[in-house]
């Protein structure tokens, strides 16, 4: 069923193809020169978290910190108003001397002393973690690994499914998607842990759950419609997949801003991520991955299904 009125996406691919290529190249320098803010999750450090008699004041505790030699320091309220959750870049306090390792107490303890002598209330230290760098390095590689092993999956399955020429459209859109993400992180040096990378993986489930759904209506249109070329199939398609593409991104959007906005420091980035990855995604299941079609020259030539030797196509689906 063709729409009364059709929207002239591939009108402006040119305008969103310049679009696209100004941020992956922001993107791509900004993580060239200034690269990741990795948290302690993959730098490695010290995990503390404390309890206070009351409301703890966070911007005290971190200039307290900062003032002591604990650069970098990560502070936030966790489950309570009253527990505090600090990630230092350092495993042993800042004035232990390494080569006497007999004098180096818990950084959890002097950490404890000093957040002691600049309050008035008793402070309970509950737990320590230590993450190791070669832990960090190992989680880093890792992730690196998982992105990668997703995207060959998804040519692999968009191939199939599809066609070839879909497929690189698909893995283009993530990649777009996946590099902005990264890019905003690494311009504006947000702390990027484990939950980012989590969110960078749902982007790319999120995103390609779009082009999909316009690539099977593209596929389909250009077997029903058989007047057009590919610009006017390209048009009906994604006006007809707009209604249920801003449908799924806006609900998506007031659940992620809740999140964001309500869900508590701990959350904070994550939500972040998935907002800017949704947004993104909307954006390159549009014009990124029908920017590539068009580029590719996509014509019906390459849906017709193959008819074997001795059979006959009566009627395309």
């Amino acid at each position: 069923m063709t729409p009364e009125k059709i929207l002239n996406f591939m009108g402006q691919r040119k305008i969103a193809a310049v679009f696209s290529i100004l941020l992956l190249v922001g993107s791509i320098v900004s993580l060239t020169v200034q690269g990741l803010n990795f948290g302690l999750d993959f730098t490695g450090g010290t995990q503390l978290e404390y309890k206070y008699e009351t409301a703890a004041d966070l911007n005290a505790i971190r200039a307290t910190l900062e003032e002591a030699g604990y650069t970098g320091a990560v502070v936030v309220n966790y489950g309570s108003d009253t527990n505090v959750l600090m990630s230092l870049q350092q495993s042993v306090p800042p004035s232990a001397d390494p080569s006497k390792p007999q004098e180096i107490v818990s950084i959890g303890e002097v950490v404890l002393e000093l957040l002691e002598s600049k309050s008035s209330e008793e402070i309970e230290l509950l737990r320590t973690d230590v993450v190791g760098a070669q832990v960090g390095e190992e989680l880093a590689n890792s992730g690196g690994m998982g992105m990668l092993l997703a995207l060959a999956v998804v040519m692999a399955y968009v191939a199939v499914r599809f066609q070839f020429k879909f497929s690189v459209g698909a893995v283009a859109a993530l990649i777009h998607d996946v590099v902005i993400v990264l890019g905003v992180f690494s311009f504006f040096q947000l702390t990027f842990d484990l939950t980012v990378l989590a969110a960078v993986l749902a982007v790319i489930g999120y995103s390609l759950n779009d082009t999909i759904v316009v690539a099977d209506r593209i596929r389909e249109n250009f077997r029903l419609i058989r007047k057009g070329d590919s610009e006017e199939v390209i048009n009906i398609s994604l006006t007809q997949t707009l209604g249920r593409t801003m449908i799924t991104s806006l609900t998506t959007l007031l659940v992620l801003l809740a999140l964001f906005f309500v869900g508590g420091e701990m959350i904070h980035n994550f939500a972040l991520a998935l907002i800017v990855g949704v947004v993104i995604g909307t954006y390159s299941s549009i014009y990124v991955s029908a920017n590539i079609l068009m580029a590719m020259h996509i014509d019906r030539e390459d849906l017709i299904p193959v008819v074997k030797e001795g059979e006959e196509l009566d009627e395309l689906p």
